[in-house]
């Protein structure tokens, strides 16, 4: 090895000229001290080698969070992270509601749960990262942190269940009225009676807000069922604001109908934001950077040199655009289970389609065929959304089998085809069984 760069040498404060020289040189990795597998110690340095030295396959063991969507678990069990704190940040310092639609399995949870430590004043968890020199006070905050996505739903009170379950563990601790008799009536007490205690507004972080309706758009009864609670419940961010500090959700689309986005007309929608495309994934400058242990091994392994690695991995995983202008993401899954079993399969698409997407295309009349060359859809089909059997693209693309390719300005059309090998084969594959 040549040895350590200066401790002031940053990554992110290189010049071209560097980038090249490294590139040309070899990589660039951070590095650690592991007794018997466990880290003992960072450097937090950067070590550059030549080509020709060889890293053996374990020579360095790391711990790759695949599944893990706690930000605490992650970092206190010293699994790799791709720092995404600097988004968080600049989030958390404004106060207008946010929603943000991605595919599954692409670090929505993650990115709330980090949410729930950053406003949780969890400073110890942030050691390192680079929130840690934006954040000057760490003031710590109630947070509500609910998930709709834990569960199948097949009746009305299927809903209200889930709901009631995770409002009775914020009451335990702040009460409730015995008045209330509806879960929207409810959520807004509570918020009331926390800053009433705290004199410090809430945090909510809602994840999956939409999976109720996704699991009952073929169910017209149920759907709008759902509909009619979900609107009211949402609506009490409208009502409630005096008490809200900030407000999160995820899902998958944008319903028009739910009225947290018609009466919510300040809600922040980043699903197509160019500044907030790289919130959730990983970049091929973040898989570069942050990965250069596992690229070795697969290398190793595979007997292919670094950047043959890298070109393999984007021809299979990367590919995802989130804006017109946007750099092209890699699946966090597919990535992390690609290093953990050193080859390169298609972990994503065989942990299954959703089963809502698949009832949608069974009953469509739709030729899927069309999206073999590409297919355009107007930006009008993103915006506010109804579950439409006889235009099933935008749920396609917002599952994460379409992607951005490109974008008309003038007729205010993007262009849409599958993000990268695996998509586009296993989609074949679902085509054709």
């Amino acid at each position: 090895m040549t040895g350590p760069t200066l401790a002031a040498d940053r990554p992110w404060a290189w010049s071209l000229a560097r980038w090249n020289e490294i590139l040309a040189v070899g990589c660039i990795f951070d590095t650690k001290e592991y007794v018997d597998g466990r880290i003992v110690g960072n450097k937090n340095c950067y070590y550059l080698w030549n080509k020709s030295e060889k890293m053996t396959t374990n020579s360095i063991v790391r711990k790759l969070p695949i599944g893990i969507q706690t930000f605490k678990k992650i970092r206190e069990g010293n699994y790799v992270y791709v720092d995404k704190t600097e988004w968080v940040w600049r989030m958390a310092s404004l106060e207008t509601p946010f929603f943000l639609s991605r595919p599954r399995r692409f670090g929505k949870s993650l990115l709330l749960s980090t949410f729930e430590a950053y406003f949780s004043g969890r400073k110890d968890l942030f050691k390192g990262l680079a929130i840690e020199r934006l954040e000057q006070d760490w003031i710590e905050y109630p947070v509500i942190h609910l998930d709709l996505n834990a569960k199948k739903f097949d009746t009305g009170q299927d809903l209200v269940r889930l709901i009631d379950r995770q409002l009775l563990v914020y009451e335990a601790v702040y009460g409730s009225s015995e008045a209330d008799e509806t879960i929207d009536d409810r959520l807004s007490t509570l918020l009331r009676l926390i800053y009433e205690q705290t004199g410090k507004r809430v945090v909510v972080l809602v994840d999956e807000y939409d999976k109720p309706l996704l699991q009952s758009f073929d169910k017209e009864e149920l759907q709008e069922e759902y509909r009619l609670m979900l609107k009211a419940f949402y609506g009490v961010f409208k009502s409630a604001d005096r008490y809200l500090r900030f407000v999160f959700l995820t899902g998958v689309t944008k319903f028009s109908q739910v009225s947290v986005f018609s009466d919510l007309n300040q809600l922040n929608d980043i699903s197509m934001d160019w500044q907030f495309a790289t919130v959730c994934g990983i970049t091929r400058e973040e898989l570069e950077i942050n990965f250069v242990p596992e690229i070795e091994a697969l290398g190793k392994k595979n007997d292919w040199s670094f950047f043959e690695v890298v070109e393999q991995m984007e021809r299979n995983y990367d590919g995802y655009h989130f804006h017109p202008d946007g750099v092209g993401m890699f699946n966090p899954f597919s990535v992390l289970n690609a290093f953990n079993k050193l080859e390169l399969e298609s972990y994503w698409f065989q942990t299954g389609t959703p089963t809502f997407l698949v009832s949608l295309l069974q009953k469509s009349n739709y030729d899927l065929r069309l999206l073999m060359d590409g297919i355009e859809a107007p930006a009008s089909s993103f915006s506010e959304y109804r579950v439409d059997i006889d235009n099933p693209i935008p749920l396609i693309y917002q599952s994460g089998y379409l992607t951005i390719k490109d974008y008309d300005k003038r007729f205010r059309s993007y262009l849409l085809g599958f993000p990268n090998e695996e998509v586009k084969y296993g989609f074949l594959s679902f085509l054709v069984p």
